[in-house]
């Protein structure tokens, strides 16, 4: 009787392995084949706790793995839209420089070629502005982890920015507002590296803003709660369409507003914003309130 008991308990046991090994044999062949839609998902014959576990595992990844895909081509499909419209933005110019050349072969008139010229070389700066602009994103992205930092007086810095700009901001006739909580402040930064940062909000400003910008700085508690407090340096001011900016973009490559996109800019010096302040430690933020931009550099307090 004993014997029976211990064959039955046997012939059991090998019946429960065979269900788990034809389960597991079809969960194998299922996450084998090649030619899974992305909806699919493995389904359970026989149900048992561990199974039923190891199923909603996979089917979890397939799941986490569709919304990866998804997002690496929605960001493909964004990329190659931004390439294509920085293509089209460098060929404007090259196209409108060839363009006066050939007016200035075509012409006898001194002062309509000297016209001609002034022209091409307006648009060929124009172009430059924006290779350079890809060449600056390329070598920030290139480079991986953090700089080297150290403490740098953030007003500086941006007195030497806003020299640089002075001309753009005569043209304008604007003169920009600082409004400093504490204008000896210092952060942990890459001296070069804050510099560009700042010229690049100063600049965006300057190229898609409607009014003299307004360059604060504040605090932040630190996101961990410790004593460290974290500088706000922010350039904000009026925008001729302000319903036109996805401020979740902004930061994007090549991403321009439909109403800068015919301006002469490359849709990168927000980007090289973000990365840099990355690679500090920090990071880059964007809101639009009552008409107005504003983007903020955030980085450790020294």
């Amino acid at each position: 009787m004993e014997q029976m008991v211990v064959a039955s308990l046997l012939v059991a046991l090998l019946a429960v392995i065979a269900l788990y090994e034809r389960e597991l044999r079809r969960m194998a062949r299922f996450l084998g084949r090649s030619d899974r839609t992305a909806n699919e998902r493995v389904e359970v014959g026989f149900s048992t706790p561990g199974i039923s576990l190891v199923a909603a595992a996979v089917n979890r990844g397939m799941e986490e793995r569709s919304d990866e895909r998804a997002a690496v081509g929605e960001q493909r499909r964004a990329f190659q839209h931004g390439l294509a419209a920085l293509s089209h933005d460098i060929r404007t110019p090259l196209s409108g420089a060839q363009g006066y050349l050939q007016l200035h072969d075509r012409s006898s008139d001194s002062v309509e070629r000297a016209r001609c010229l002034r022209g091409a070389a307006s648009c060929l700066a124009d172009m430059r502005a924006l290779t350079d602009a890809l060449l600056d994103y390329a070598k920030v992205s290139s480079q991986d982890g953090p700089l080297e930092l150290s403490p740098v007086a953030v007003m500086p810095a941006l007195a030497s920015v806003l020299a640089d700009a002075y001309p753009r901001f005569a043209e304008r006739g604007w003169e920009p507002a600082i409004l400093f909580a504490d204008e000896g402040v210092r952060v942990m930064a890459d001296e070069g590296s804050l510099e560009r940062v700042l010229s690049n909000l100063v600049a965006n400003a300057l190229q898609h803003g409607a009014s003299a910008p307004v360059i604060s700085q504040g605090f932040l508690p630190a996101p961990d709660g410790g004593d460290a407090r974290i500088v706000v340096v922010s350039v904000s001011n009026e925008v001729g369409d302000a319903g036109s900016i996805d401020v979740d973009r902004l930061f994007e490559r090549f991403y321009q507003s439909d109403g800068a996109r015919s301006g002469a800019g490359s849709g990168l010096g927000l980007a090289i914003v973000a990365r840099l302040c990355e690679r500090m430690g920090g990071s880059a933020a964007a809101g639009v309130e009552g008409g107005r931009l504003s983007i903020s550099a955030r980085l450790p307090a020294a």
